[in-house]
Formats: C-alpha cells, structure tokens, sequence
C-alpha cells in the first residue's frame, strides 16, 4: 500500500521525507519492525514508544509515525506527524487491513460482568444458525472454529485489525466481540464501525488504571458516544447507569430487564442447579444456566440476535440448547454428594451475584464455603471488600492465592483479611498454596454442602513473578473429588 493511503482517516500536522513509497507491514513494537514497514510510536501509559524509534529504523523501517518528530532525523525515513497517535494506530490499521468492518457486522460488548458470556454465546448461536462467525474474548478468539490464543480481552489495534482483516477474508457475517475499558480509553478501536453495542453493568473494577468509578464509566460511555446513527445501542436497565450510557448516543436504543418495563423482558420462573425455566416476551424457555445474572445475560444474547433479524422462536430454541462458558458457573458434582462451583468472579460485585445465585437454589438447605483470592498488581482497594461479601454470603471462607503476579500472596491476603470484623476472621481461613485450599474446603464439605472456589474460572494458569505456572480449578477439584 502507498504511504499516502494510510492518511486518508487521520489529521496529519506534517511530514518529512518521501512520500511516494510503499508499505508492506504496519506495527507499533519495533521488534516486530522489517523493510517497508512504518513504525507508530505510541505514548502509552507506561512505555513511550518514541524512545523506540532508532531501533525501528535499525530493523528497516522506512517510515515513521509519531507526536514528536525526532531531532535528529534519519535520511530517506519519512516521519508523519500527527496530534493523537493512539487514535491514528487504529485508523492507519484499518485502513491498512482493508476496511474489514465494511463488510462485517461488528457487534461490541461492554461492562464490568457478562461480556465473555454474551459474546461466546452470541457466537455460539450464530454458528448453529449457519453463519461464519467470528469471536473476540477473554477466554479465546475464534475464526470461525479455528481457535487463535488471546492474551487481553480487547487486543492492541494491529493485532485486532489483523484479526478481523482475517475474519472478513475468510467470509465471517457477524463478529462479537468484547470490548474493555482500557481498549476504549487506549483508543484501540479506533476506526472501525461497530453494527451495535452492548452494556451489561458497571461496578467497581480497574481503579488501578481508571482511579476512579466516574473515570471507568466515563470509558465505558465514550464507546455508546460514538456509535454510528445506523446502529444499535442495548443497555440493562436494571443498572443504574443503563440509560447514562445511551444518553448521548446517535445509535437506535432499545433496552433489557428483568424488572422493568422493556424493549426485551425477562423473568425468573423457576431455579435449579441444572438449570433455569425462564419467560423471555411472555415466552416460556428451559437453559442450562444458572442465576439472575445469567437470566440478564442471556436476556441480552436474546435482544441482539432479534435485533440482528432473528425471529424470537428460532432464538428461545438456540438459547435453551446452549451450555455455560468455561469457568462460568462451572459446577462439579462430587461421588460425596457436595457440588463444586467454578466461577471467575473477582470483582465484588461478581462475587456478590455468584453467592446470591447459590443461596436462591440451595433455600437454606446446605452450608457454602468459598475460596477466594484476589490478583496481584490490580486494584488493591476491592481485596477488603471481596473478603467482607464473601464472608457475609458464606458459612465458610478460605483466602488463598489467586494471580500474585509480582507481589508476595500473603501480602495480598492480609490486604483482604483487613476487610473483616472479629466475627468474620473467627469463619475464615488462610491457606496460600490454592491447592491446598481447594483440598481444605472438600474435606470440609458434607453432601448437599456448595464449595465456590471464585476468581480464575477458565484460566489455567497462575501467573507468579512473571511466570505462568499450570493451574487449572477445574482440574485440582476433579483429582481431589476422584
């Protein structure tokens, strides 16, 4: 592609050097940087990428895109200045990969809870109703049934473009995709068209990055703000920020509850460990999901695919032949007569749900032990509160280690333990090797008992001064129970 292409989306301030010249590869990590490539210096929030600009033209950039042009240029690279490079990254990448959502119909989902569930659903279905589909996720990202590994829930521009220029190649209708708070802040999605949008809920989360609730909402509203006038906006207004999202949008705004009068109405009838018997529009329908914030989620999965054009018969039919997401309200039944639950809630509020949903189906009937942890190098202020919610939602807690990254596991337990009362410290444990926890909480278990062991879910990993060690919940219950 010719350099001058690449600037048809973006504000340019200047450039010097050629500018008839062609370019084969876009990146912004320079060592990713060959001949013919532009490299696009990013001020992130932790690496400038203008310090990298040497080593990018040492590995043969020709062209370099950045705020700042260097002091000392090197002859024949072309430097582009521009006033936003994150915001141009995302537009240059678009272009670069062909336009991909020109031809794609970009579904975003965005919140704190529900995004893997609604988006692997919403792929799941449109797969059984015969479309090639494409899936963007925390837990995996799909071409169509072929799996390619993800490492953030919403991954850098190139990458992303990448991605759904590869998606559109290979004929995906409908892609779903998760979108974070960070990728909507870093600008990541910058330049691509989104068909419709989601909001699932907003509670405390990220306060390492954003620092406060207003900032991360804020985020999660910029997404809503500039939606096209041609799309759709689909907000829950069971949470109290539903309708801040859509209040400043061009997009259609249509809703979903299952306590209010809405676009799409859904209600509990029914809860079991195998299962919910749910009214969706005065429709009946049996799932294999468990829960209020799954009825919420699938309530969402449901208004999308009508949105899109499906006839709510055809969609009630898909959904009560869907099954969990991993580490979703995973349970496991043990030979004892306990039931193990497997759920990636690490936020409180998440954990809160889970908890709630347990008590609804058990009725008092059975003790709940819960194994929580909380990661390392992530917002510090939720430990003390995940700590009190469980243990004011459990018979009894074990605190153990969850992802400590780069901080010691005890450290992270005590900023937990900080959250409890005399009383509540008197029904929890401490165990810092999870296993050993996981193992504690079945040997306290009697038949009819739930253990949740909450935070990881899907992972199968646990990330440990920069290492990530095998370790899957799943997998320890399943050996400990035999």
């Amino acid at each position: 592609m010719k350099l001058g292409e690449l600037f048809k989306k973006i504000q340019v301030i200047q450039i010097t050097g050629p500018y008839e010249i062609d370019i084969t590869g876009v990146h912004i990590d320079s060592r990713m940087v060959k001949n013919g490539h532009i490299f696009m210096a990013m001020k992130g929030t932790q690496i400038d990428g203008h310090t990298y600009i040497p080593a990018a033209i040492q590995n043969g950039a020709t062209a370099v895109l950045c705020e700042e042009i260097p002091d000392e240029k090197v002859e024949n690279i072309t430097y582009i200045q521009v006033p936003d490079s994150e915001d141009a990254v995302g537009k240059i990448a678009t272009t670069f990969y062909g336009d991909p959502t020109s031809t794609i119909e970009l579904i975003g989902v965005t919140g704190t809870n529900g995004k893997t569930t609604i988006a692997t659903l919403l792929y799941e279905m449109f797969r059984k109703f015969g479309y090639k589909t494409g899936l963007i996720s925390t837990v995996c990202n799909y071409i169509d049934g072929e799996a390619i590994p993800t490492e953030h829930t919403t991954p850098d521009p190139i990458t992303l473009n990448s991605l759904l220029g590869r998606m559109a190649d290979e004929g995906c209708k409908y892609v779903f995709m998760e979108v974070s708070s960070h990728a909507i802040d870093q600008k990541r999605i910058s330049g691509l068209r989104f068909a419709g949008g989601i909001f699932t809920n907003l509670t405390r989360d990220h306060m390492d990055y954003h620092k406060t609730v207003e900032n991360y909402l804020k985020a999660k509203k910029k997404f809503f703000d500039n939606l096209p006038k041609n799309a759709f906006s689909l907000t829950n207004l069971d949470d109290k920020n539903g309708l801040v999202m859509t209040q400043n949008t061009r997009s259609n705004v249509y809703t979903y509850s299952l306590r209010s009068l809405s676009d799409f109405k859904g209600r509990i009838l029914e809860s079991h460990f195998d299962g919910m018997l749910l009214d969706f529009n005065n429709k009946e329908l049996f799932v294999q999901f468990i829960g209020r914030f799954n009825a919420s989620n699938l309530l969402a999965v449901f208004g999308t695919a009508v949105l899109l054009g499906k006839k709510e018969e055809e969609v009630l039919i898909a959904l009560s032949a869907l099954h969990p997401v991993a580490g979703r309200f995973d349970s496991i039944r043990s030979p004892s007569g306990y039931i193990t639950i497997v759920d990636y809630a690490h936020t409180p509020d998440a954990l809160v749900n889970v908890l709630n949903t347990i008590h609804e189906v058990l009725e008092g009937k059975g003790k709940v032990i819960t194994v929580v942890g909380a990661g390392g190098n992530r917002d510090k202020g939720k430990r003390p509160i995940m700590a009190k919610e469980s243990v004011r939602l459990s018979d009894r807690v074990i605190i153990t280690s969850d992802n400590p990254r780069f901080e010691e596991p005890m450290d992270i337990i005590n900023d937990m333990l900080a959250g409890l009362d005399a009383e509540g410290r008197k029904r929890t444990i401490t165990i810092a090797d999870r296993k050993e926890a996981i193992r504690t909480a079945c040997m306290l278990a009697e038949p009819g008992d739930v253990i949740l062991v909450a935070g990881k879910g899907h992972e199968n990993y646990q990330d440990v001064k920069g290492v990530k060690h095998h370790f899957d919940d799943k997998e320890i219950i399943k050996e400990i129970v035999g």
